[in-house]
Parts: C-alpha cells; sequence; structure tokens
C-alpha cells in the first residue's frame, strides 16, 4: 500500500520550519520521516507535537523500559506498521525481553512479563480498549509508580493513539521494506486477545 504523502526534503521546507526540524534531526532515527513527514505540513502544530514527543520520550518519569512497551502496547493495537518497527528496537535496547515483544507481536498478552510489565500492560489495555481504569488498577499504578508516572504513562498511551492514527491514516509502512510486518488483525479480533 502505497504512502500517501511525498517525502518532504530538508530544502524544500521555508526557512521559520527549518530550526523545527533541526531539532527533529537531532532526536529521530526516522530523520524527517514517519510521523514527521506528515507533521512537518502543519508546522505550528508539528512544533508542539514534537515538544510533546520530546518530553515523554526523553525526560518522562516513567523508566525506560515501560515507556517503550506501552509505545508497543498501541502500535499493536493500532497495527501501526511503522510504530511497531521504530520501537521494537528502541524497546529491546531498553531491556525489553523478545519474549514479551514476540507475544504481544502475536497479539497475546504476554506470558514472560516482569510484575511492573505486567502493570504498564494492564493499565494501557483497559485505558486503550475499554476507556478507563478499574480502580483497583488504579490504585496498584499508583502506590507502585507515583502520580506523575501514572500521569505521564496515561498521555503517553494516548499520545501514540495519535501517533499511530497519523501514521495509518497517511499510510506510512515499514521503511525499505525488510522488516517482517506486524501481523494485521482486526479490531474485534485485538479486543479479544488483548483483554484475555
Amino acid at each position: 500500500m502505497p504512502e500517501r504523502l511525498t517525502q518532504i526534503a530538508y530544502s524544500d521546507l521555508p526557512p521559520e520550519v527549518r530550526p523545527l526540524a533541526d531539532d527533529i534531526l537531532k532526536v529521530s532515527s526516522a530523520a524527517l520521516g514517519g510521523p514527521y513527514n506528515a507533521l512537518l505540513r502543519s508546522p505550528d502544530m508539528a512544533r508542539r507535537c514534537f515538544d510533546l514527543l520530546d518530553y515523554l520520550r526523553f525526560k518522562t518519569s516513567v523508566n525506560k523500559r515501560l515507556n517503550e512497551f506501552a509505545i508497543l502496547i498501541q502500535a499493536r493495537i493500532a497495527n501501526a506498521q511503522y510504530e511497531w518497527w521504530a520501537h521494537e528496537t528502541i524497546a529491546r535496547r531498553a531491556g525489553l525481553s523478545d519474549a514479551v515483544m514476540a507475544d504481544l507481536r502475536e497479539c497475546r498478552r504476554p506470558g514472560a512479563m516482569q510484575d511492573d510489565e505486567r502493570l504498564v500492560y494492564d493499565f494501557c489495555v483497559q485505558l486503550t480498549l475499554n476507556h478507563q481504569v478499574p480502580d483497583a488498577l488504579w490504585q496498584e499504578a499508583v502506590t507502585s509508580m507515583g502520580e506523575q508516572a501514572v500521569i505521564d504513562l496515561t498521555v503517553l498511551s494516548g499520545t501514540y493513539v495519535m501517533v499511530a492514527m497519523l501514521l495509518n491514516a497517511t499510510q506510512v509502512g515499514i521503511p525499505g521494506g525488510g522488516a517482517e510486518p506486524l501481523p494485521v488483525f482486526d479490531p474485534v479480533e485485538i479486543r479479544r486477545r488483548l483483554l484475555a
């Protein structure tokens, strides 16, 4: 399926947008590709999104391994090929096990999760698929992680739903086609499998 937007070249950006592109290029493994190719079509929004993403990726109060796990959960729920591809390697470097990622990739509740990963999984899946978090789960998350981390995790989850929507709407696929695509599941099947 072809991407819906042509790739923006740095040289084609207006001079007033280039400082934002410079900031993106400092942190993005995709250069101006991935979600940034779409976001740069709305430069004011792109700046605000970049600043939020910069906080959520690099300055959050959530542990890096758990942060990347939460992003992969959103990618799996959304069948977001690029989002999964971009964050799987980062999650591995942050210490998320291949066994956990393999189960999640196949849309199964991971069997080898650590306690903190189980908490993040339950929190993110409940929040995303049921649009709420049960009281007991909320309290467990606050007790274990602290209020700031729970709020950061909540905003991260919502933000990466937005990123997945942007990538899927513009049909951004895996660069070069070399990686194995994420299996695509129907939303009802995703819900059934991940809430099991």
